[in-house]
């Protein structure tokens, strides 16, 4: 807010593109369209406006004494719905021996145009009017060449002191910067961090991706920035809680946390005999899916909310659930075909540091990889809008041999002599334990084990595909041997043969 000094200077211009005054305490259009308009900043300025109440057109004042009603009902017009997108504005009070001065200070929208019930109000010099076709369109080209993503924002009560520099320098800019150029950079940290999105130099502060990337304490400012890690005894959340974990820090640190804990503590291998002779190791999951995963949680999330990544481990499944649904562009009838960036510079960010390999491929090849260790298709979860969800299916071999090994009493340790390199492919002669199923088939197995009397219409729906179909693979299933109807058609269910 202003000095009473600034205040005394600005009362004696003449009213302007960022200046209005009036006597009247009790017009409220006229104040809304003030506001609406400095919010529009029409003549790009990109500096605040400022509506002054309780002062004469010549600039003195009227000698008006505030009450703290009158100052309530002028900060409530916010809130009140009539200007939107609501104006980032703020309300005071000013004695002086003359009288009292409202000042209301508006900050210009980055999402223009602004509208007070319905019409677009625009000031040019001291002319206040309704925008018209021209105008509205310069504002709205305005908007799109001045939106952020979410990522791209300021944290206004962060400093660089809360930034690792070191980390941004060591080990972010000579991936980000070609050698050459870097060479010969001598500029402030702060000009090198904002020529990469990670700080606002109109403001002075990290943005969310500077502080997110290399922050000392990101969930001081973000607390839902975290993973949380819980492992269950058996399938079901009310199962017992074996392990919990929270993973938080920024986001290098935090990832090559979650890598090594994946890699040490998730999967697991075991071996399977091939032969008489022979032995091959299996494992439950394949390492790089699960990453890839854990990335696209991380870079795809929702920073807007407290609420962290959930990173379950069920007996027979993993399951990891982000905060936000897909985004933009991105439906789901078009998944994983189509994509769009919620945080646009945290996604480049994690390209740069080798987290992610390729935009838009992840899910495709996380899928292969799963394939090809033996695992299901990862079973994604578009029915909450709130929320991106995840199953990861345990490996069916691993499984049967973890039945096995406890059954017998034997070690899940790897014996001596056994070669401990994982294969990412089902071992020779144990295919004719691992059905020949089609995706399709394992997805309506997937949904059996979720609900055994699910119609036929709702499992079309959750596969995506037409209902004949549906039939005709659950007949493929049955002679399989791998399912059977048990009663009748209205009160019977579907059980799956192990």
């Amino acid at each position: 807010m202003l000095e009473k000094e600034d205040i005394r200077v600005l009362l004696q211009e003449m009213e302007s593109d960022r200046i209005e005054r009036t006597v009247s305490i009790k017009d409220t259009d006229k104040f809304c369209q003030a506001i609406c308009a400095f919010a529009n900043d029409f003549p790009h300025s990109r500096k605040p406006g400022y509506l002054f109440i309780g002062v004469k057109d010549n600039g003195k004042l009227s000698g008006l004494k505030v009450t703290d009603e009158l100052l309530l009902n002028i900060s409530n017009i916010r809130s009140e719905g009539n200007i939107l997108p609501q104006p980032a504005m703020s309300v005071d009070k000013y004695s002086f021996d003359e009288g009292d001065v409202v000042v209301v200070e508006v900050q210009p929208s980055k999402f223009p145009p602004v509208r007070y019930k319905g019409r677009i109000w625009i000031r040019t010099g001291p002319r206040k009017a309704v925008a018209n076709e021209t105008e509205e369109l310069i504002l709205i080209e305005r908007r799109n060449s001045t939106y952020l993503t979410f990522d791209e924002h300021p944290v206004h009560n962060a400093k660089i002191e809360d930034l690792q520099l070191d980390i941004f320098r060591i080990m972010y800019l000579p991936k980000a910067v070609s050698p050459d150029i870097l060479n010969n950079d001598k500029r402030d940290p702060r000009l090198q961090l904002a020529s990469l999105h990670f700080y606002d130099l109109e403001r002075d502060r990290p943005t969310v991706a500077g502080v997110l990337m290399f922050g000392k304490t990101p969930q001081y400012f973000m607390p839902g920035a975290y993973v949380q890690y819980v492992k269950f005894a058996g399938p079901k959340l009310s199962s017992d809680v074996l392990a919990e974990k929270i993973f938080e820090g920024n986001f290098i640190d935090m990832v090559w946390a979650l890598d090594s804990f994946v890699k040490t503590i998730i999967i697991e291998q075991r071996p399977v005999r091939v032969s008489a002779l022979t032995e091959k190791m299996i494992q439950n999951y394949p390492s790089w899916a699960i990453r890839e995963l854990l990335m696209n949680a991380i870079m795809h999330r929702s920073y807007e909310t407290n609420v962290g990544i959930k990173f379950y481990q069920f007996s027979d499944r993993l399951e990891i659930v982000n905060p936000g649904g897909l985004y933009g562009s991105a439906r789901p009838d078009n998944f994983p075909y189509v994509n769009d960036y919620r945080n646009l510079i945290l996604s480049g960010a994690m390209k740069v540091m080798g987290f992610v390999n390729k935009f838009n491929r992840g899910i495709e090849t996380t899928q292969e990889y799963l394939k090809k260790n033996g695992n299901p298709p990862a079973v994604f979860d578009f029915d909450k809008i709130t929320v991106f969800g995840v199953n990861i299916f345990q490996n069916p071999v691993f499984t049967e041999q973890e039945a096995t090994y406890a059954s017998d009493g034997v070690s899940n340790e790897v014996p001596d002599g056994v070669s401990n390199e994982v294969s990412n492919e089902v071992p020779d002669g144990v295919s004719d334990r691992v059905p020949d199923v089609t995706d399709n088939q394992m997805l309506i197995l997937d949904e059996f084990l979720k609900d055994n009397k699910i119609s036929m219409t709702d499992l079309a729906k959750k596969i995506g595909i037409s209902r004949r179909k549906i039939l005709d693979n659950i007949n493929k299933l049955k002679e399989k041997g791998l399912l059977k109807r048990v009663g009748n058609n209205k009160t019977g269910y579907w059980k799956i043969i192990n």
